[in-house]
C-alpha cells in the first residue's frame, strides 16, 4: 500500500496519536456520517443522544491518554490539525456542564462523557487492540446508527469493514493497483534498492516522484510545513516548565537542560558526548509538550515524536554543511522507511509494544540522517536496519496510561540510536547480514509473541512498579 509522507507525518496534538488523534477522528468521522444520512426515522422520531464504547488499550490507558477527552472534541466537530490546544480545556470544561454538543448541519444533542463513553475493559475487540465504538440514538433511546472504528496508530483510522477488507486484499492485485498509479511502487527494501539500482535514482528521488503523482506543485510546500512544525514544538518545549498534568508529578526538565547547555557553549570544558545531551534535549522538548497535550507532529506515532525532529534539528545545528533544504529530503526518506514498517508490520505499540513507535521512529531517522549526509540507497537501508535491529523487543509499559514515564527519556535515546546507526552505515558500503525486511519480520513476530501487559496496556513493566509514594 502506498503511504504517503503526510500519512507517516501528520500534525496533530498529545499525547497520543492511536489514542487520542485516532479517536478524535473516528468520532469526527461519526458525525460525518450522521450527517448523510436522513434525520428523520419512522415511527421512531429524531436523532437525540450520542454515546461511545472504549475497548482493549483504549479502556485499559484511555484515561491516561485522554481518549475520553479526544472522542468529546471529535464530536463537537474538531480536527487534530485544526485544533487549537489552547483552546481544549474551556471547550471540555464547557461540554461537560451543557452536557450537550452542537452539531453542525444536526442541531443540539444530548451528550454527557461521564455517562456516555463506557470504558470497557473487558476482552478486547476482534480487529485491533484499539477499538472504539460510537453510537446515536434517536428520541426514544433506540440505536439509530453505529459503527465500530480501529485506531490502528500513528493517527491512522479504520471501520472494521475498511480493516477487514484490507485483509482480504490480494497482494497481487495490490502491486498490480500500486503499479500503475506511482513510478516506484516498493512495498519492501528489496524493492526499493532494486529500483533504485535500475533507475539510477536515490531513495529521496523516488519518493519525492511517488508523492508528486498525489500532491503535484504542492509537494514541498507542504513537507515544509510539517518542517515549520516539528521546529515549533521543539522551540515551544524548550520555553516550557513546571509539572506535566496527569498525576505523575514528572517535572519539565528540557528548558533547564537547553539552558544548562548554551551556557557551557564555547567554554572547552564540556565531554564531547555532550552532543548527546543536545540530541536528548530536542526530543524531550517534543515528548513533554505532546504529554501535555500541545502540538506535535506524528513520526510516526504522538509517542515517537520526538525522535525525527531531534534528529532533524541535530543534523542541521551541530552537523558540518548542513542545509535547510536537504531537510526535505530527510522527512521523504524517513517517510518510505516508516511506510515499509507500516505496511509490513506495525507502528502501533499496542500491537507490538514499543519497537513499533520508538524504534519504527528511529530506523527513519537514521535513514534520513543517513540520506542528508551523502549516504548511497544502501547505506540508508543499512542505517535504518540498525536502528531498528537495536530496539527489537522493546515494551510499551506507560506509568499511569500516560506518555512520561518511560517515553519522554525513551525518545531521547532512540534520537541517540538513530545517530549512531547512520554514523556506523557510513562507514561502511552498505553491505550488511540483517536486511531491513527481515528485521521488520523480526519485529513483527516479536510483538505477535510479546506478552499482552507488555503492549500498551500500563498492566505490566514499569507500568506497575512504580515507587511507592
Amino acid at each position: 500500500m502506498f503511504l504517503s509522507v503526510f500519512d507517516v507525518f501528520k500534525i496533530g496534538i498529545g499525547p497520543s496519536s492511536s489514542h487520542t488523534v485516532g479517536p478524535m477522528v473516528a468520532a469526527a468521522r461519526f458525525l460525518d456520517e450522521l450527517h448523510d444520512r436522513n434525520f428523520n426515522i419512522p415511527g421512531s422520531g429524531k436523532l437525540a443522544r450520542l454515546g461511545a464504547s472504549l475497548h482493549g488499550s483504549l479502556a485499559f490507558t484511555g484515561k491516561g491518554h485522554a481518549t475520553d477527552r479526544a472522542v468529546l472534541l471529535g464530536l463537537c466537530g474538531y480536527t487534530p490539525d485544526t485544533l487549537d490546544p489552547d483552546r481544549i480545556e474551556e471547550i471540555e470544561a464547557e461540554v461537560r456542564e451543557k452536557k450537550t454538543v452542537d452539531v453542525d448541519g444536526i442541531g443540539t444533542l444530548d451528550f454527557d462523557p461521564e455517562k456516555d463513553i463506557v470504558f470497557d475493559y473487558g476482552p478486547a475487540l476482534e480487529g485491533h487492540p484499539n477499538g472504539l465504538i460510537m453510537k446515536a440514538f434517536d428520541e426514544a433511546g433506540n440505536l439509530y446508527q453505529t459503527r465500530t472504528f480501529y485506531s490502528i496508530g500513528g493517527g491512522f483510522v479504520v471501520t472494521a469493514e475498511e480493516l477487514a477488507a484490507q485483509e482480504n486484499e490480494t497482494l497481487s492485485l495490490h502491486d498490480e493497483k500500486a503499479a500503475l498509479a506511482y513510478p516506484y511502487p516498493f512495498g519492501t527494501a528489496k524493492e526499493m534498492l532494486e529500483m533504485g539500482l535500475s533507475s539510477g535514482k536515490s531513495i529521496a528521488e523516488m519518493k519525492r516522484a511517488n508523492e508528486r503523482k498525489v500532491h503535484g506543485a504542492e509537494l514541498e510546500a507542504k513537507l515544509d510545513r510539517i518542517i515549520d512544525a516539528m521546529n515549533s514544538s521543539i522551540d515551544r518545549g524548550l520555553t516550557q516548565e513546571g509539572i506535566l498534568p496527569g498525576g505523575l508529578k514528572v517535572k519539565r526538565r528540557a528548558k533547564g537542560i537547553h539552558e544548562q547547555l548554551q551556557a557551557e557553549r564555547g567554554l572547552n570544558t564540556s565531554a564531547p558526548h555532550v552532543a548527546n545531551d543536545w540530541m536528548s534535549v530536542y526530543a524531550m522538548a517534543v515528548n513533554e509538550e505532546n504529554a501535555a497535550g500541545g502540538r506535535v507532529v506524528t513520526s510516526p506515532t504522538n509517542g515517537a515524536a520526538g525522535v525525527v525532529p531531534a534528529v532533524m534539528r541535530y543534523y542541521l545545528n551541530h552537523c558540518m554543511g548542513a542545509s535547510s533544504t536537504k531537510l526535505r529530503d530527510f522527512l521523504l526518506v524517513s517517510a518510505a522507511i516508516g511506510g515499509l514498517i507500516k505496511h509490513n508490520a506495525s507502528i502501533s505499540g499496542a500491537e507490538v509494544g514499543c519497537q513499533g513507535e520508538v524504534g519504527s521512529a528511529a530506523a527513519m531517522a537514521a535513514a534520513g540522517l543517513c540520506a542528508v549526509l551523502g549516504g548511497t540507497n544502501e547505506q540508508i537501508e543499512n542505517a535504518a536496519e540498525i536502528a531498528l535491529e537495536h530496539h527489537l523487543g522493546m515494551t510499551c509499559d506507560p506509568a499511569a496510561g500516560l506518555v512520561q514515564v518511560p517515553c519522554i527519556e525513551r525518545n531521547a535515546l532512540g534520537a541517540i540510536k538513530a545517530v549512531s546507526a547512520a554514523s556506523l552505515s557510513l562507514r561502511g558500503d552498505g553491505t550488511h547480514f540483517m536486511p531491513l525486511d527481515n528485521c521488520i519480520q523480526v519485529m513483527l513476530e516479536t510483538g505477535r509473541d510479546m506478552n499482552l501487559k507488555y503492549k500498551e496496556t500500563s498492566t505490566g513493566g514499569i507500568a506497575v512498579n512504580l515507587p511507592e509514594c
